[in-house]
């Protein structure tokens, strides 16, 4: 893998991962007004009956990668445009394999990617500012773009889907590794916390539905725009500046009880009052496109008290005195207690939520969390404490320190998490590299002659002869 070194690929996601990540598209959101005016383009590499890498395109994801890896520079094209054509190959590979990927799928992971810059910007109207192009004119200048990434992507997983790494294989990787290559890694944590989230008075919560039934009265019976009241009652901050448009979505994107609702809707039906774990919504149909659904919603969240946070606290107080007694361990609490799905689905612990990793570095911990690190020790359990989960709601928890390292050079013994990702990523790479020798004879190839000589553009032809 020669754009990245060994303690690069430590801390980024490994270069020959072509998922099209939201740096990705914003690179092609931002430039593509630029990058299509050019007068002067040119077609640097052909692959299989009609796919094209332009020059605007290798320089253009060249641009991305120097802004992640300020390493980056222009001698490195080559193996990038290797990259490139790989990606391409996986996409032809896809579409011989017939490996599914429905036009709902495609419309809804761009769906998805758009409302990110929308909330990313501000509004629509920004982000259509910035791109010189309506929303609808960047969903199809990247429609073809989005769909090759997720085609690259699924044929990528199927190849890979075996590929695993034993203890063995990580300590002979480890072993061949030179010492002056061993990254050195800054100080991290693993925390851990149990969520209990205050009990709902049930007098407030009838009151929210009471507000709710009023609300939806007057967009029914009364006439008034959805739109407008979702600016001005919604309590959900992700769309209420957006006339409380959630875009398309399928059933899997929300909560069940939300989905049962809005699958029973028809185009411009407004849903009764429903209840999930996060609220009270009201739903409006827009579209619905197959099992997906265009939906806009208005959500208002019953107000906690604070007798609701002292019974959540005093349950966290005996919580906490059975972990220090040692009679319930710090996993057995999250199973039995935590009412936190997030927290669950990590075993209770505090996870990086781009790498998944449990492992976090402390300049980079939440505020909160940082000014806990010099009171608590590894094992040691914090004091009942009320916390902001984001989105503007408040909850409680009790946070638990696992472990603590030292700024260090890389070892098995604190690494060895990191040491076994980076061994498998280079167990993946050998394999796509395997696999690209094996059916690079089968697929047309023609580069142009300005990199034709590099000397990962030359190995593709050396097996196509």
């Amino acid at each position: 893998m020669p754009l990245i070194r060994f303690h690069k690929i430590m801390t980024r996601k490994s270069f020959f991962q072509f998922t099209y990540s939201i740096a990705t598209l914003l690179f092609v959101l931002a430039i593509s007004a630029g990058a299509h005016a050019q007068t002067l383009d040119k077609i640097v590499a052909v692959i299989g009956k009609n796919r094209i890498i332009l020059q605007s395109e290798l320089d253009a994801e060249a641009a991305n990668y120097k802004q992640q890896m300020p390493e980056f520079h222009d001698s490195m094209k080559c193996d990038l445009l290797q990259q490139m054509i790989m990606r391409k190959m996986l996409v032809e590979q896809a579409e011989r394999d017939s490996i599914p990927l429905s036009d709902e799928e495609v419309d809804g992971t761009l769906e998805q990617r758009v409302r990110y810059f929308i909330s990313l910007y501000g509004s629509k109207e920004k982000l259509e500012e910035i791109s010189g192009k309506t929303i609808y004119q960047l969903k199809e200048e990247n429609r073809e773009i989005i769909k090759e990434g997720m085609l690259s992507e699924r044929m990528q997983s199927k190849i890979l889907q075996n590929v695993k790494v034993t203890p063995a294989e990580v300590q002979v990787f480890y072993k061949q590794i030179p010492a002056d290559s061993l990254p050195f890694f800054p100080a991290t944590v693993e925390m851990g916390q149990i969520v209990i989230d205050p009990p709902l008075n049930p007098e407030l919560e009838a009151y929210t539905r009471q507000e709710m039934e009023k609300i939806r009265k007057e967009i029914v019976e009364g006439g008034k725009d959805f739109e407008v009241m979702a600016g001005l009652h919604s309590q959900d901050p992700g769309s209420r500046d957006n006339g409380g448009d959630l875009g398309t979505i399928s059933r899997t994107d929300v909560v069940p009880e939300f989905a049962a609702a809005a699958y029973k809707l028809q185009n411009g039906e407004i849903s009764p009052v429903i209840k999930s774990k996060f609220g009270f919504h009201i739903i409006q149909m827009v579209a619905r496109k197959g099992d997906q659904v265009h939906v806009r919603h208005i959500l208002k969240r019953p107000e906690r008290t604070s007798g609701d946070f002292k019974i959540a606290m005093t349950k966290l107080d005996s919580i906490r005195a059975q972990l220090v007694a040692g009679t319930i361990t710090f996993q057995e609490a999250v199973g039995k207690y935590n009412t936190d799905e997030a927290a669950s689905r990590t075993g209770g612990m505090i996870a990086d939520q781009q790498t998944g990793s449990t492992s976090l570095e402390i300049d980079k911990l939440d505020p909160a969390l940082a000014l806990m690190i010099d009171t608590l020790q590894p094992g040691t359990f914090s004091s009942p404490q009320i916390f902001d989960k984001g989105n503007g709601e408040r909850s409680t928890r009790i946070v638990y320190m696992r472990s603590i390292t030292k700024p260090h050079k890389a070892n098995l013994q604190d690494d060895y998490g990191r040491i076994q990702e980076v061994a498998l990523q280079q167990k993946k790479a050998k394999k796509l590299d395997e696999w690209m020798a094996e059916k690079s004879p089968s697929y047309y190839l023609k580069v142009d002659e300005e990199y034709s000589n590099c000397h990962a553009i030359r190995q593709l032809n050396s097996v196509k002869r």
